[in-house]
């Protein structure tokens, strides 16, 4: 059997037309791929002008520095203007644009008027703290719209913002601080999380205690809890209640740098990606037009990311912002106080438009499906997935459990790197195909190529690249761009392509199926199986809700499978279940994608983003050490799992 055969054994027929009265109502029809493929370049420019500009570009594009491209040459924008002052300027300062909901139940809903004066304020009180124009601001920040009001006041005076999420660790925070030079720390004193409240202002003081360019620590008071207090510090209500709501913001070059974000290398120090102004909020705010089919003055979207992350910034916070959407804000966690939570909300606010992981999916299944059918979701008509590939079985439980069986899904393909969704399902296009991203969005052009950099036929397997460049493409890594080149460039320098780090399959429509990082290739008697192939398949036996699949080093095979499983709720562990499954795997893929140790648990490792941390499971299934857990949400889940898995290879 080969590598090519086997990458395409897990088939999926289904089909899901857009209802409709959804797809004649569409904000993109099947047209734009037309007009993009025409003049890429015309339709970008086309999409910019969907913003407010107060200074027009020369030329759409400049690649002569590649791989750092600059869009929209000489044009000039303030991102926080497009994305509050000039909905109000509309005449929409009553319209919500955050709802909030506090985890103990506490909710405010704020407007497009009230967003305007709170960031005007708060960029008064950065200036009067001594933010300049090209100053990192590093923000260690709960799900709270104290956040978003910061992001938008560094975006308003033209500074740089690195958030770092609030589940992060002081070392982790001091790292990105120094790393960046952050001149100012936004902060708060805690949050809510399960019932109990995090004291954020004790990792935020051990953070800036070592961060010599801290000049002063702004907390936002969140919890009311008793914090220690320093010469640094400076309570947000103080410095930001004080503050003028009148601002004039100023219109920065389209590559002004926006944001750094860090994201995690395979070794070494965090990579701090550069994102700049003009091309990334064109890309976001199209994007979330374009995908979400967002109609501002009915829908209300929620986004369930963590702003930490990028998913927050260009989906909670830039995208919908500049739309002028009405979205929902939760602070606190799906199971508290109880497993309805996020359908409660979705019930509570009418939510018409929900974009959340495939690991939250597959973890509210795995509670039940007579959770959701408690609530009232009818007011949902469209579900968006991100975060990972998502697996046929929890595509078809999202769509029937919490969409009605009615809704569209988008299962979006993006990262960090990249700014803004890439390959996508137009809802109102995309005759979808459960676990597939499908095809790249009107704008951007995607492949599927071999080790040597060759474009593979459709019905191949391959490396996910990109071989145009992209308006919210990063512009490089934070003080190393050598090292953003030799990451993302260089492995196809010659055909000029992004290497994604992805590997994907070309189905024989040619529409794309994402299998997870190449990292998470294993390689079973010279196959090359897809981690996100083996889970997908054993997801899909009825009494599985969730499994993590790593290789494991084999004397005999070079690696064996071995996958851990949990069950859904009211399923128990029988005799005969290990059998049944490595079966199941084998009649779906093939003998040789067949398990070599299946392993039941109560949990699988998760960091607080909802994501599986696969390497760690590996330390386990190679009888090692486990290495660093401090990012998990329950470092607990490790110690379970280690006493529970044999140390021998099995059948």
């Amino acid at each position: 059997m080969s590598n090519e055969a086997l990458s395409n054994l897990l088939r999926e027929d289904r089909r899901f037309a857009p209802p409709a009265d959804f797809a004649a109502a569409a904000n993109v029809k099947a047209d734009a791929y037309a007009t993009a493929e025409a003049d890429r370049l015309a339709f970008w420019e086309t999409q910019a002008q969907r913003l407010s500009w107060g200074a027009p570009w020369s030329e759409v594009l400049d690649w002569s520095g590649k791989p750092v491209a600059k869009w929209f040459v000489g044009g000039k924008l303030n991102v926080a203007y497009n994305c509050v002052d000039r909905h109000v300027e509309a005449g929409n300062g009553d319209r919500v644009a955050i709802h909030f909901e506090g985890e103990p139940g506490d909710s405010r809903a704020i407007t497009y008027a009230e967003l305007k004066d709170e960031v005007s304020k708060a960029a008064n009180a950065l200036t009067e703290l001594g933010v300049r124009q090209g100053d990192r601001v590093a923000i260690y920040m709960p799900m709270i719209p104290e956040t978003a009001v910061a992001m938008l006041a560094c975006a308003r005076i033209g500074a740089v913002h690195s958030v770092v999420f609030a589940a992060f660790s002081p070392d982790a925070l001091r790292a990105r601080i120094e790393d960046a030079g952050a001149k100012l720390l936004i902060t708060a004193d805690g949050y809510h999380r399960r019932g109990g409240t995090v004291n954020l202002k004790a990792n935020a003081d051990e953070a800036a205690e070592g961060a010599e360019t801290i000049e002063h620590v702004l907390v936002v008071k969140r919890t009311g809890a008793d914090v220690a207090w320093g010469a640094k510090d400076v309570w947000w209500h103080d410095a930001v209640g004080a503050a003028s709501t009148e601002h004039t913001p100023e219109a920065f070059d389209s590559e002004n740098p926006l944001f750094i974000l860090y994201t995690s290398g395979t070794t070494g120090k965090p990579k701090g990606i550069l994102h700049t102004t003009g091309g990334y909020l064109t890309q976001a705010s199209y994007t979330h037009h374009a995908v979400f089919d967002l109609k501002p003055e009915t829908d209300v979207y929620w986004c369930t990311a963590d702003v930490g992350w990028v998913t927050g910034h260009s989906y909670i916070v830039y995208g919908p912002l500049s739309n002028g959407a009405t979205e929902v804000m939760y602070e606190g966690t799906p199971d508290t106080p109880h497993q309805g939570r996020f359908w409660e909300i979705v019930q509570k606010y009418k939510v018409t438009l929900l974009y959340t992981a495939p690991t939250a999916i597959r973890m509210f299944a795995k509670w039940g499906d007579d959770i959701p059918a408690k609530f009232d979701l009818s007011s949902l008509r469209l579900l968006g997935s991100v975060g990972e590939p998502i697996n046929p079985e929890a595509w078809i439980w999202y769509r029937e459990n919490i969409g009605g069986g009615r809704t569209p899904v988008v299962d979006t393909w993006w990262q960090t790197e990249t700014g803004a969704i890439m390959i996508s399902p137009l809802p109102g296009v995309t005759e979808a195909k459960p676990g597939s991203a499908m095809r790249p969005l009107p704008g951007i052009s995607a492949n599927v190529v071999d080790k040597e950099g060759t474009i593979v036929e459709n019905g191949h397997g391959g490396l996910l690249v990109l071989d145009q460049p992209w308006p919210s493409m990063a512009r490089g890594i934070w003080g190393d761009q050598q090292r953003f080149v030799d990451t993302y460039w260089a492995r196809f320098a010659e055909q000029g392509y992004y290497f994604a780090g992805d590997g994907a399959k070309k189905d024989e429509d040619g529409d794309l199926w994402l299998l997870g990082r190449v990292d998470d290739i294993m390689l079973v008697s010279g196959h090359n199986i897809s981690t996100t192939e083996v889970e997908s398949a054993l997801v899909s036996y009825p009494a599985v809700a969730e499994a993590a699949v790593v290789g494991a080093k084999d004397e005999t095979t070079g690696q064996r499978i071995v996958a851990f499983v949990i069950l859904r709720a009211g399923q128990e562990e029988t005799e005969d279940l290990d059998a049944v499954l490595k079966a199941h795997v084998s009649k779906e893929i093939g003998p040789i994608a067949k398990p070599k140790q299946i392993q039941i648990v109560a949990e699988l490792p998760k960091t607080r983003s909802g994501k599986i941390m696969r390497r760690l499971l590996k330390d386990v299934a190679e009888d090692r050490a486990v290495g660093d857990t401090t990012t998990l949400a329950d470092s607990t889940v490790m110690d379970l799992i280690k006493a529970k898995l044999p140390h021998a290879n099995e059948d």
